[in-house]
């Protein structure tokens, strides 16, 4: 486990998941919406984040967690040598992100990209939740199954899996 991906639907756990193995494994974590936005939650250009996502790829070890822009998402699925996707139900995903952003009024969320808007960031989430089921389906799981015959992959479906991942690891 050298150059791990984290990717799933919107408010899924990815950021959490992956600061907790970044501790547990010591490979650096490159949140993508770090890379993706700017500190004023604007989105950089993207010439910008294509560089610093090749940089990422072509470094020893790292752990990247999200979605980016699809065909940075196919090359990293590529790069990886362990893919961790969260496919928590939809109902789960509505609630962590109406979780997030009842939090987000006291405190940021983890992973937030910093001077990003909590309540604009938790729109765009279900604005985005609402078109997944176009993306992750049928056709992506059997993609995914094919990517992962020389790799190693864990689908994580329940909080409880969620939970329990990185001190199975």
């Amino acid at each position: 486990m050298k150059k791990i991906a984290v990717f799933g639907k919107p408010g899924s756990g990815k950021s959490t998941l992956s600061k907790n193995l970044a501790a547990a494994t010591g490979i650096e974590l490159h949140a993508l919406d770090s890379i993706v936005y700017k500190k004023n939650g604007d989105r950089v250009d993207r010439n910008i984040y294509d560089e610093a996502h090749e940089n990422i790829l072509a470094s020893g070890n790292w752990i990247i967690d999200g979605f980016g822009p699809i065909e940075s998402f196919y090359k990293r699925l590529e790069a990886a040598d362990t893919l961790i996707y969260i496919d928590l139900p939809y109902p789960v995903s509505y609630w962590l992100v109406t979780k997030r952003l009842l939090k987000g009024v006291i405190v940021k969320p983890e992973g937030w990209p910093e001077g990003s808007s909590v309540l604009k960031g938790s729109l765009e989430s279900y604005r985005v939740l609402k078109l997944c089921p176009m993306f992750w389906n049928v056709e992506f799981t059997q993609r995914l199954e094919k990517l992962s015959a020389d790799r190693s992959l864990h689908v994580i479906r329940s909080v409880a899996e969620l939970d329990s991942f990185v001190g199975e690891i």
